[in-house]
C-alpha cells in the first residue's frame, strides 16, 4: 500500500467496518461451535461427530478470517469473495484429506500446509486489492505481512481482556443475587459468540487505524532487529565450531537436530527481514544491525545443508515416515531461501537487500503454491511412507519385534491400515500373526502396550530366577512379569518367580529382599517381613495366565439365604485362620494372600 493510498484510508476510516466485522466473526464462530459441539456437559455421552463438520467448520473459520482481514470499503466485494474462495478451499482440502484414525481434527503437517498458504495468500491479496490488479509491489506486500501479524496478536490480547471483564462483571452482579450473566457464560456458545464478535469488532477498530498500527508494526520490527546480532553471533559460533566438534556431535546430542535447525533458520529469516524493512526508506542504517543481517543471510544456507543431512541419515537409517517427508519440504524450503540470500549477497554485497526483497516476493509466491499443493492428498506421504516401511519389513531390514507397527496402523492413514491388512495375509507366519493382533486393536496405546511389554519381558529373561528351575514360563506369564507391579519396577535387580505345586499359582519377588540404602537409615521403612522386595500373584485358566488371584466362585441363591438367617439369629464369631503367604527363610515377604 502505497502512503497516499493510507493517507487516504486514514482520511476517511469507515465507521461501519466494527460492525461489519464483529457480526461476521460472531455468525463464524457460532457456526464452528454448533459444528463441532461434542456434547462434553456433564451426563451427556460424547457422541462422535462426522467428519463433513470438521471440514465445514474449519471452512468458514478460515473464510471469515480471510474476509475480516481483506475487507476494505474500496473493492469490498472483492474480500467477500476471496473470503468465500478460501473458505471453500479449506473446507474441501480438509475434507478430502479425510479423517485421521479416530476421528477428530487431522492436526497434521497437511493441515499445517494449508494454513501456511493463506496466511501467504492474505497479504498478497491486500496488495492486489489496494492496486487494483494483479500487480504486487514489495514494499506494500512486506507491510501487509507483518502488519497482519500485529493485528493477530494485539486482537487475540483483546479478546482476552473482553473474556476477562465478562467474568468480571458476572462475578460482580452474581455479589447482589444476579446470575443471569454467570449462568450464560456457562454456555460454550455464548463464549464462542462473544470470542468471535470481539475478535472481528477488535479487527475492524485497528484497521479504521491504520495510520497507528503500521507506526505499531514498524516499532515491532525496529525491536526484533535489534536481536539479529545477537542471533547472528550465536549462529556463527556455531558453525564456526562445527570442523573442530564434528557433525557427530550433532547425532549425538539429541534427535530433534532438523528441528532445531530449522527453527534457527526461520528465526534468521524473521530477524534478516527486520533488519531490510519494507524498502530502501525502512532499511535500518545501523553497522551493528546491518552487520547482524548479513551474518544471519551468510548462515541461513550452511544450517539448511546440515538440516538435510540430518534428515537424510534419519530416512537412510529408519525409511519414510510422514514426518520426515514433510521435514525434506522444509529443508527444501529453507534451502531455497538460503540460497536466494546467498546470490543476493553476491550481487549486492553490502546492497544485498535490493535484491533479497525480490526474491522474498518470488519464494512467497512459490512456497504458497507448493505448500498449497502438497495439503492435498495427491501426492500421498502416507503411501509413499506405508510402501517403504513395508518393503524395510518384507526384506529383512527390519525385524517384525523392531517394526513400529502402531505407526503403520495409526499415523500412515488408510494406505497404513491398508498396509497392514495386507501383511495379515501374508505367508510368513511371524508377519501374519504379528499384523493380524495389531489390526484387532483399537488404538496405538493398545500396540505400544503390548510391544513395550515384549521388551520387557525379553529383558527379564536375564534376572529372572525360576523354582523349581525346571519349570517352563509361557510367554504371556513373561509378559505379566513386566509390568511394574511385578518384575518391571527396576531393570537393575533380580527377580525370582515361584510356582505352586499344581502350577496354577505363580510369585514374582521382586528385589533382593535386603534393606535398601534409606532402609538402613530409617527403620520405619521396612515391611512386614523388614526387607526391600515386593511379591505379585497370577494364576492359570486353562492355557492362558492371568493377572492377580483366582476369581471366587459365587455363592448360590440357597447359601445366600441361609447367611441371612445366620446374621438375623446372631450367629456371629471372629475365627483365628490360617493365611497363605510367601515366606523365604522361614519369614514372611509381603501381603497375605487369603
Amino acid at each position: 500500500m502505497t502512503d497516499s493510498w493510507s493517507d487516504t484510508i486514514e482520511e476517511r476510516p469507515w465507521r461501519l467496518r466494527p460492525a461489519i466485522l464483529a457480526l461476521a466473526g460472531l455468525l463464524a464462530a457460532l457456526a464452528v461451535q454448533q459444528l463441532t459441539d461434542r456434547g462434553l456437559d456433564y451426563g451427556q455421552i460424547v457422541q462422535p461427530l462426522a467428519f463433513w463438520r470438521y471440514a465445514l467448520a474449519s471452512g468458514i473459520g478460515a473464510g471469515a478470517l480471510a474476509f475480516g482481514f481483506g475487507l476494505e470499503r474500496v473493492r469490498w466485494a472483492w474480500s467477500a469473495v476471496f473470503g468465500l474462495a478460501i473458505g471453500v478451499v479449506v473446507a474441501l482440502v480438509i475434507y478430502w484429506n479425510g479423517a485421521p484414525a479416530g476421528g477428530g481434527f487431522p492436526w497434521d503437517w497437511s493441515a499445517a500446509s494449508l494454513l501456511l498458504s493463506v496466511a501467504i495468500f492474505v497479504p498478497l491479496f491486500q496488495t492486489a486489492r489496494d492496486e487494483g490488479r494483479a500487480r504486487f509491489p514489495y514494499p506494500d506486500v512486506h507491510s501487509h505481512a507483518w502488519t497482519n501479524v500485529v493485528l493477530w496478536c494485539a486482537c487475540w490480547a483483546f479478546v482476552g481482556i473482553v473474556i476477562a471483564l465478562a467474568w468480571l462483571l458476572a462475578s460482580l452482579f452474581e455479589l447482589i443475587g444476579l446470575t443471569f450473566l454467570r449462568r450464560l457464560l456457562d454456555h460454550d456458545w455464548a463464549i464462542a459468540m462473544l470470542v468471535g464478535a470481539s475478535f472481528g469488532a477488535a479487527l475492524g477498530l485497528l484497521r479504521d487505524r491504520d495510520r497507528v498500527v503500521r507506526l505499531l508494526q514498524r516499532v515491532v520490527t525496529a525491536v526484533l532487529a535489534v536481536l539479529a546480532p545477537v542471533l547472528a553471533l550465536g549462529l556463527g559460533i556455531f558453525l564456526l565450531a562445527l570442523p573442530f566438534t564434528g557433525l557427530h556431535a550433532l547425532w549425538d546430542a539429541t534427535k530433534a537436530t532438523t528441528p532445531i535447525l530449522l527453527s534457527c533458520v526461520i528465526g534468521g529469516l524473521i530477524l534478516a527481514n527486520a533488519v531490510i524493512g519494507n524498502g530502501v526508506e525502512d532499511e535500518l542504517r545501523n553497522p551493528v544491525l546491518r552487520g547482524g543481517g548479513i551474518v544471519l543471510a551468510l548462515c541461513l544456507l550452511p544450517l539448511a545443508v546440515i538440516a538435510a543431512i540430518a534428515t537424510g541419515l534419519r530416512i537412510g537409517q529408519h525409511g519414510f515416515t510422514p514426518d520426515r517427508l514433510w521435514a525434506v519440504v522444509f529443508v527444501a524450503f529453507a534451502a531455497a531461501y538460503g540460497l536466494a540470500y546467498l546470490a543476493s549477497l553476491v550481487r549486492g554485497r553490502g546492497d544485498w537487500a535490493r535484491f533479497a526483497r525480490p526474491a522474498n516476493l518470488h519464494l512467497a509466491f512459490a512456497v504458497a503454491g507448493v505448500a498449497l499443493f502438497l495439503a492435498m492428498p495427491i501426492l500421498s506421504f502416507n503411501s509413499i511412507s506405508a510402501r517403504d516401511q513395508v518393503a524395510r519389513l518384507q526384506s529383512g531390514k527390519i525385524g517384525v519385534s523392531d517394526f513400529d507397527w502402531a505407526a503403520l496402523a495409526f499415523d500412515f492413514g488408510d494406505p497404513g491400515r491398508a498396509a497392514l491388512k495386507r501383511l495379515a495375509a501374508s505367508a510368513n507366519p511371524a508377519l501374519k500373526a504379528r499384523a493380524t493382533e495389531v489390526a484387532a486393536k483399537t488404538s496405538r496405546w493398545d500396540v505400544t502396550s503390548i510391544d513395550q511389554s515384549r521388551k520387557n519381558a525379553d529383558a527379564l529373561v536375564g534376572r529372572l530366577r525360576v523354582l523349581p528351575d525346571t519349570a517352563p514360563v509361557p510367554e504371556d506369564l513373561r509378559e505379566l512379569l513386566g509390568q511394574w507391579s511385578a518384575c518391571g519396577g527396576n531393570d537393575t535387580i533380580p527377580c525370582t518367580l515361584l510356582f505352586s505345586a499344581d502350577g496354577t499359582e505363580a510369585f514374582a519377588i521382586d528385589g533382593d529382599c535386603g534393606p535398601s540404602a534409606k532402609a538402613k537409615s530409617d527403620s520405619l521403612l521396612f515391611d512386614v517381613g523388614g526387607a526391600n522386595c515386593s511379591v505379585a500373584r497370577f494364576h492359570r485358566e486353562g492355557a492362558a495366565w492371568k493377572d492377580g488371584a483366582p476369581p471366587a466362585a459365587a455363592p448360590s441363591a440357597q447359601a445366600l439365604a441361609q447367611r441371612k438367617a445366620d446374621l438375623a439369629a446372631g450367629k456371629v464369631e471372629v475365627r483365628t485362620v490360617p493365611r497363605r503367604q510367601v515366606f523365604i527363610g522361614g519369614k514372611p515377604v509381603g501381603d497375605s494372600f487369603e
